[in-house]
């Protein structure tokens, strides 16, 4: 398949990505408080493809679109960090489907949701006001 991506080449800043990999294993779902308030279910599922493994964050009923050993295309996915573990998402606008196409030996042996990633998410305090936040800025009134 063109333009998928492979799992060991995940890092924290990965967006759009589409994947093909192997369903290897299923943890139970677990509730959890979103930053919003609202209780949700999370299904956290080990996939894998020939570079790696990594885990899967599944929320809701996506988890019940999966079965061990089923191959998934993941069309439109996410990396986002969990105290500061890499996972992967599917998103409201990526979709996760099962597929026919076969996978080879699943390499087990690197997991890169394993490895410590330092959040490099910066807070913009200048948010909504354009450049006017930057004391450097020097509007179309602005003499000198």
């Amino acid at each position: 398949m063109e333009g998928v991506t492979k799992i060991k080449d995940l890092t924290p800043e990965s967006r759009s990505v589409n994947i093909l990999a192997k369903v290897l294993s299923k943890s139970e779902p677990k509730a959890i408080q979103t930053k919003f308030g609202e209780e949700k279910s999370v299904t956290e599922v080990y996939i894998g493809d020939d570079t790696g493994k990594v885990i899967l964050s599944l929320w809701g009923d996506q988890a019940a679109q999966t079965s061990d050993g089923q191959v998934v295309y993941i069309d439109n996915g996410y990396v986002s960090l969990v105290r500061g573990h890499i996972r992967l998402n599917v998103g409201k606008y990526g979709s996760l489907k099962p597929s026919e196409e076969e996978l080879g030996e699943v390499n087990t042996e690197l997991d890169v949701s394993e490895a410590e990633h330092e959040n490099t998410y910066r807070k913009s305090y200048n948010r909504g006001y354009g450049n006017r936040g930057n004391r450097n800025y020097r509007g179309r009134n602005d003499e000198n």
